[in-house]
């Protein structure tokens, strides 16, 4: 299941990266690229089209928490993929309530060591930790299950 759900990600950040920068539909994102990708794993398409939905459809909500917790930087300036990582990673933060915010914040660390830069996995897991203490303090995080009501690592 982890495998799969880390290869839903990679497709869903991809059919994101198609969405943003090649100014995609979501449709053509979905039949292009997370459908190939995913082959039949039913479960991983459901996954990762639901991620790509969200993380469209709430932009601007994750740009702005973004923007609160970089220092002296701006979003615009941000590596892309590094922006769409942390875009997506709130995304599972805020609206994945079934998904541990640590394992969602590992995920991102990890795509972001594999598709950015160098430096972007440290960058994305700070961005990500002070979003999460925060989004926290505010209530906005709300895992249901067992093991999923967890705080930020420090």
């Amino acid at each position: 299941m982890a495998q799969n759900r880390r290869n839903a990600r990679e497709a869903a950040l991809k059919a994101l990266y198609a969405v943003e920068v090649g100014s995609n539909t979501t449709q053509d994102a979905t039949k292009w690229i997370l459908k190939p990708a995913l082959e039949s794993e039913t479960e991983s398409v459901s996954f990762a089209e639901k991620l790509l939905l969200i993380t469209v459809d709430h932009k601007e909500e994750q740009e702005e928490i973004i923007e609160q917790h970089i220092r002296n930087w701006d979003v615009k300036r941000l590596a892309i993929m590094d922006k769409l990582i942390l875009r997506m990673a709130l995304s599972e933060l805020l609206y994945f309530e079934e998904i541990p915010s640590k394992v969602s914040i590992n995920e991102a660390i990890d795509l972001a060591k594999l598709y950015s830069t160098r430096k972007s996995g440290t960058f994305v897991n700070g961005i990500l930790d002070a979003a999460l203490k925060s989004l926290n303090e505010e209530g906005k995080i709300n895992k249901k299950g067992r093991g999923l009501i967890d705080v930020s690592r420090s």
